[in-house]
């Protein structure tokens, strides 16, 4: 049963059964060189039908932005704002009512290699261990099966679970659990890396050690980074830049100009990183 459970995955996976009339899907191996992303006038109209009515939900109104190549950008907003419908779209999950998505110079038109997803839930196949669940995923991204294990091993170590290749998502912590996940998305060498709020679900303590680690990893990476957060001091420790979200629209962008490496202990006693808070909370309040 868990291998027809797979295949069943895989084949979905393939032809991109995971979003509203998006079905266009290459297997063909990402680069890995970091591309940047646009967007341009993209709206979301989700509709039902409610007895003889039809409703309608304005989800997004319009969403400009642009991503450069290897920059950290966080998406931050209210919940029920879009921020999460905007990384779908980019994922390839769903449909766009208006306007157009690019990775690079390619306009996204389904699920693709070119990017990766890390949300809250890793989603782990139960019956794999660390090593298979990664590998699962360069499977399914065309990679070669000779390149395999030896790429799914240095992205488990990058990740810091060197001592559990062998174990199973249920022998490990919610934590490790999204380790796992992180390193199964960086694995297949993304142009793009879209994280929704990975660390949410996760305690206090674990959030910022996955927080430190996700730091630690991207300085080594360096790949182009959409990550959406209700946490203004996540955005501030994590980004680049946070983009401001209300209302399906992005009312405006702040620069975190602030030196990296980035330690939290130093953020904490910084004066610039207090007003960046400041700032970021009279805009979303």
């Amino acid at each position: 049963m868990s291998k027809r459970v797979g295949e069943l995955q895989k084949e979905e996976f393939e032809a991109g059964v995971v979003g509203e009339e998006m079905a266009e899907y290459s297997v063909e191996p990402s680069t890995g060189e970091p591309l940047g992303i646009s967007v341009k006038g993209l709206t979301k109209v989700y509709e039902r039908t409610t007895r003889r009515e039809i409703v309608r939900t304005r989800a997004l109104t319009g969403v400009d932005m642009e991503v450069e190549p290897r920059e950290f950008v966080a998406l931050i907003g209210p919940s029920g704002c879009g921020k999460t419908t905007v990384l779908k779209i980019l994922a390839g999950l769903l449909a766009p009512t208006g306007g157009e998505v690019r990775i690079g110079d390619k306009r996204v038109r389904g699920p693709g290699t070119d990017r990766a997803t890390v949300f809250q839930s890793p989603g782990l196949m139960p019956w794999k261990t660390v090593l298979g669940n990664v590998q699962l995923a360069l499977e399914f991204a065309g990679k070669k099966s000779s390149v395999r294990p030896e790429t799914a091993r240095r992205y488990v170590d990058l990740v810091g679970l060197r001592d559990f290749h062998d174990h199973y998502p249920d022998e490990l912590s919610g934590g490790m659990q999204q380790r796992v996940g992180i390193a199964r998305a960086l694995a297949i060498q993304p142009n793009v890396l879209l994280m929704d709020e990975p660390f949410g679900a996760l305690d206090a303590l674990t959030r910022n050690q996955m927080q430190t680690e996700l730091l630690s990893i991207w300085e080594k990476e360096k790949r182009t980074v959409l990550f959406v957060t209700h946490s203004m001091d996540e955005a501030i420790l994590l980004s680049d830049r946070v983009v401001v979200m209300r209302e399906g629209a992005i009312t405006t962008e702040v620069e975190v100009a602030l030196p990296r490496p980035r330690l939290r202990e130093e953020l904490v006693e910084s004066q610039a990183a207090a007003e960046l808070k400041r700032q970021l909370v009279e805009l979303l309040h």
